[in-house]
């Protein structure tokens, strides 16, 4: 016991441990079978012994299905197996995309686009195409809700995309999970067990948007596209909502907006462009009780920075070039870059509509004064 300045204070002794070589390699496993990825990573980096562990396949199995339960399945194994392993999975998938190089808002640039851009540069290079085929991709889905997975999903290939000179390549692309699992859809519901809170009515809802809010909160959304051939993948959503619209298209419908901003330069003029990840909930319950929301639409499409979608042949060439981009493992760098290109593509629009009515004048103007001319004529 010490006394300094009038306070006690009590010295305790404590022995170290002199080096890590002296923790058996069981201890050393159960020490980091407790960390989630991110910080198993940075234990990794501590030492020479917790470096050699961290390589061990089991803990990054624990780490990456308790994030995403999709890869407990066998055939997802085999393929995080064959492009890389756990360890490399969760290094690519864990990060989100982050693209900041969104071009700056010029007025005089939109408009150049048709002149400087041909027919083959809109609609993509057959030759480059036909190095991919939409059975390379594979999309691993996993959906929670307050911590809990309430959707696990696993699509190989893009369906109805066979044949490279089918409708798929030249139609907007749209990859839509719940399509031809109608009774899987009907399996995806959220209760008050889950812990939604009670609405009483749609009319209560409108006003307080109390469920709205709790769900939009709540969810949480990993859409990971494997490329099988490249033997790469990356996370495509933003991991939280970043936009929705309640009561869309029905008071019974709520719609909330995932993605990320993907590259495009040298594929389309607008040089990047939207993934957007919709999902769609549907309001059940009695007439004096709204408990439940059922899943109803979850799918992907690519659009532009004029607001129209890619087509399929330069949406796989983007989702291609996705797999390569920079990733943070801060979430809010996402959202940034997000509200980047949303704010930028807002100015667009903001752009077009004046033109356009500056447009509208001049040919109103152009009318008055053909018309006041040929009544002068007349008369």
């Amino acid at each position: 016991m010490l006394v300094k300045n009038g306070k006690r204070t009590l010295k305790v002794s404590v022995s170290s441990v002199d080096s890590m070589a002296s923790l058996s390699s069981d201890l050393c496993y159960d020490i980091l079978r407790r960390l989630d990825g991110a910080n198993l990573a940075i234990a990794a980096c501590t030492c020479a012994a917790f470096s050699s562990i961290s390589k061990e396949e089991r803990l990054w199995e624990d780490v990456c299905s308790s994030m995403w339960p999709s890869t407990n399945r066998s055939d997802i194994k085999s393929l995080i197996s064959s492009v890389g392993g756990l360890k490399k999975f969760y290094a690519d998938c864990f990060p989100l995309i982050v693209n900041k190089d969104v071009p700056e808002f010029h007025c005089n640039v939109y408009y150049d686009y048709p002149q400087e851009w041909t027919e083959a540069d809109y609609y993509g290079d057959e030759d480059e195409v036909e190095n991919i085929s939409p059975s390379d991709f594979v999309s691993i889905v996993d959906i929670r809700y307050r911590e809990k997975t309430i959707c696990s999903k696993v699509v190989w290939g893009i369906p109805y995309a066979n044949g490279s000179s089918g409708w798929f390549y030249n139609c907007p692309f749209r990859l839509d999970l719940l399509a031809n699992s109608e009774q899987e859809a009907d399996d995806v519901m959220l209760s008050l067990s889950d812990g939604l809170p009670r609405s009483w009515s749609i009319e209560r809802e409108r006003k307080d948007g109390k469920l709205w809010h709790e769900l939009r909160d709540g969810i949480r959304l990993s859409w990971i596209l494997v490329n099988k051939k490249t033997k790469k993948a990356a996370n495509l959503s933003s991991w939280s909502p970043i936009g929705g619209q309640r009561h869309w298209p029905t008071d019974n419908d709520f719609l909330i907006r995932f993605g990320s901003i993907l590259p495009a330069k040298d594929i389309l003029p607008c040089q990047v462009v939207e993934c957007i990840l919709i999902m769609k909930f549907k309001v059940v319950g009695s007439e004096n009780s709204l408990t439940s929301l059922k899943l109803t639409e979850l799918s992907m499409q690519l659009g532009d920075m004029e607001g129209s979608h890619v087509n399929g042949r330069n949406s796989l060439l983007v989702l291609r070039e996705a797999l390569n981009c920079p990733r943070s493992k801060n979430y809010s760098e996402a959202l940034e870059s997000c509200e980047l290109y949303s704010r930028v593509q807002s100015e667009l629009k903001e752009e077009k509509m004046r033109y356009e009515n500056r447009l509208d004048t001049m040919w109103i103007l152009g009318s008055i004064a053909a018309c006041a001319t040929f009544c002068l004529y007349c008369l």
